[in-house]
């Protein structure tokens, strides 16, 4: 990988910006700031700006709004709407802004990245460091290069380097502070130093660094997105195979993880992954693969993406057939809204996808999240919000766990089973403890698994647990 050599100096505790501030730009604004350096967080919404200004987070993760408080009161955060400040400002500016679903095809809408770098490279007047996060399709750092050096008074004094995100959404705390790894994409000896100093604090802890070029980097993210996807995709393929053969996915599932060379991280089976990175990710990924003349070599991740949708139907199958075939009248209750526990992002979720379709089908549905109501209430009106678990379970015929929050995971399906008109259960997401369950009298079903199947605990990572979400 050719580095151009420089003898510019970097700085050694840089100033920093932070273009966007929605779920990852926020969270890396207020970490670094409390790593200790001054930041600034930028945003074209002023209500974002003033919620967080005002120490409020606009969206739930465990532990960032405790973190904001810390990182406000130290005076090392502030948060503007003003671009021209920012590029006086910084000394390495962080673009974290969306790069959602194209409304017309599976391909990323690059509006807001493009407007960012442009937005700072017009207004930038000495040599700094511009560092995308964004998760972009392959060759965008390269384009952006060319096109920061032709608006910037300083030419090509202004670097870019693409330095790619892996928070998970209820650890992004701990993501941040305490990543698996670092990947610096970089083009001279110069953006890696400025990037070392940027992320000091954590290098200190022995972080592993990926030093990258461009390209490289941008397909880091993509790469691990698509295979973490197509490994939650194989194992419900399993579950498929199963139903038709008796077979015991939960089993399979554990006997598979205990291979070192397979593992049993994300090999859970279940009502699939949503969310806003995985299921658009692997999409435009596919889509730009295409478009650059390889779409063969990653042709699978059609069907990965078609087994992940596959997994929502056949959950309403399951409920249809729990009830005797016909869901018009059917009291339903939905636990669970967002697309994982821990947060209240419903991007693609499929707990809401599940609650329509069962709406459609005329179920009388009722949907209860701890979180994700109000979001969820937004976005499907039609549906009918409980304000608890009990309000949402009171008389229902069926129960589907669709999200597996641990309210859900730890009730006691006695107490459950007084307020419902009759014991039915779909395990949705294989959290529950079948046998309990059927204990109590409980209709107990799960996707790929028998009728009469015992429990069996899946493996958890401990950097996966419900109950340790950051630091």
């Amino acid at each position: 990988m050719p580095i151009t050599p420089t003898t510019h100096p970097i700085v050694e505790h840089p100033r920093m910006t932070v273009i966007g501030t929605g779920y990852l730009g926020a969270t890396h604004a207020i970490c670094m700031a409390n790593l200790g350096y001054d930041v600034l967080g930028v945003d074209v919404d002023a209500r974002k700006v003033a919620e967080l200004s005002a120490g409020r987070v606009p969206f739930f993760e465990p532990g960032l709004p405790e973190k904001l408080k810390e990182a406000l009161a130290s005076g090392r955060l502030r948060f503007t709407t003003d671009f021209a400040l920012a590029a006086d400002f910084g000394d390495v500016h962080f673009v974290c802004v969306g790069t959602p679903q194209a409304a017309d095809s599976p391909a990323a809408d690059m509006r807001y990245v493009i407007a960012a770098f442009s937005s700072l490279a017009t207004r930038i007047t000495r040599k700094v460091l511009l560092v995308g996060k964004s998760t972009v399709p392959i060759g965008t750092a390269a384009r952006l290069t060319e096109m920061v050096h032709e608006m910037s008074p300083v030419g090509s004094e202004l670097e870019l380097a693409w330095n790619p995100e892996f928070l998970r959404e209820g650890h992004a705390v701990e993501d941040t502070l305490h990543p698996d790894r670092l990947v610096f994409g970089v083009s001279s000896l110069w953006a890696e130093q400025q990037l070392r100093a940027a992320f000091r604090p954590i290098l200190e802890e022995q972080t592993p660094v990926v030093i990258a070029d461009l390209a490289t980097s941008e397909l880091v993210k993509v790469a691990a997105n698509s295979f973490l996807a197509t490994k939650i995709s194989y194992i419900n393929a399993m579950a498929e195979v199963c139903e038709v053969t008796g077979g015991d996915v939960n089993i399979l599932a554990t006997a598979l993880g205990y291979d070192e060379r397979i593992g049993s991280r994300f090999l859970k089976p279940g009502l699939g992954f949503g969310g806003g990175c995985l299921p658009k990710d692997i999409r435009a990924f596919k889509f730009r693969a295409e478009e650059l003349g390889v779409g063969q070599a990653v042709a699978f991740l059609g069907e990965v993406d078609a087994i992940n949708i596959r997994r929502r139907v056949r959950t309403v199958d399951l409920i249809r057939e729990l009830v005797g075939g016909d869901l018009m009248g059917v009291k339903v209750a939905a636990l669970g809204a967002a697309f994982k526990p821990n947060s209240d992002d419903i991007r693609d979720a499929p707990a809401l996808d599940v609650a329509r379709m069962l709406y459609l089908e005329g179920a009388i549905v009722t949907v209860y999240d701890p979180e994700a109501n109000e979001n969820a209430h937004r976005v499907y009106p039609d549906l009918d919000f409980a304000d608890s678990m009990a309000d949402a379970i009171n008389d229902a015929q069926v129960v589907a766990l669709l999200t597996e929050w641990d309210e859900f995971r730890n009730a006691d399906p006695e107490v459950l089973g007084q307020l419902v008109a009759n014991r039915r259960i779909v395990d949705g997401r294989h959290a529950l403890d079948a046998d309990r369950y059927r204990a109590a009298g409980w209709e107990y079903r799960a996707l790929g698994r028998p009728l009469s199947s015992p429990t069996v605990a899946l493996a958890e990572h401990h950097k996966d647990s419900a109950a340790t979400p950051g630091r």
